[in-house]
C-alpha cells in the first residue's frame, strides 16, 4: 500500500504545483481603487481601467471574456480594475470616458490603447498586450 501512495504522490504533487503556478500567473481582476491604479502606474505595470455597469449587456459579455482571459499566462502581469461606471463620474471625466463598456489600457502612466464595446476575448487580449 505504501508503494502505491508513493507512486501516485509525485505526479499529484507535480500537478498541484503546476496548477498553483498557473494561478500565480493569472490576469488580476479587482475593483477600481485610485491608490492601486497609482501604484501600478508608478511601477510601470500594465493596468486596465474597465468602466463597467451592471445593467449593461455589453459589460456583462466583457466580464465573461475577462474571466476567459484570467488563465492566459501572456497577461499574467496585467491588472484590470473594474470601475463602477455609475459611481465614478470624476474618473470618467478625467479619462474622457463618455459611455460604459470602455476599457482604458495603460503601460505605467501612459495610455496605450482604448477599446469600447469589444466582447471577444481574443480581441480584448490583443489590446491588452499593447501595454507589455
Amino acid at each position: 500500500m505504501k508503494s502505491s501512495l508513493t507512486k501516485w504522490s509525485r505526479p499529484l504533487l507535480a500537478a498541484a504545483l503546476l496548477l498553483a503556478s498557473q494561478w500565480a500567473l493569472a490576469l488580476t481582476i479587482k475593483p477600481f481603487d485610485a491608490a492601486t491604479l497609482g501604484q501600478l502606474q508608478k511601477e510601470g505595470k500594465p493596468v486596465v481601467v474597465d468602466f463597467h455597469a451592471d445593467w449593461c449587456p455589453t459589460c456583462k459579455n466583457q466580464s465573461l471574456a475577462l474571466e476567459e482571459l484570467k488563465a492566459d499566462p501572456e497577461l499574467a502581469n496585467h491588472t484590470v480594475l473594474i470601475a463602477d461606471y455609475d459611481n465614478v463620474k470624476d474618473l470618467r471625466k478625467a479619462m474622457k470616458v463618455r459611455s460604459q463598456s470602455v476599457m482604458v489600457v495603460f503601460k505605467g502612466e501612459q495610455e496605450v490603447a482604448r477599446v469600447t464595446g469589444q466582447t471577444r476575448a481574443a480581441e480584448i487580449k490583443a489590446i491588452f498586450v499593447k501595454a507589455q
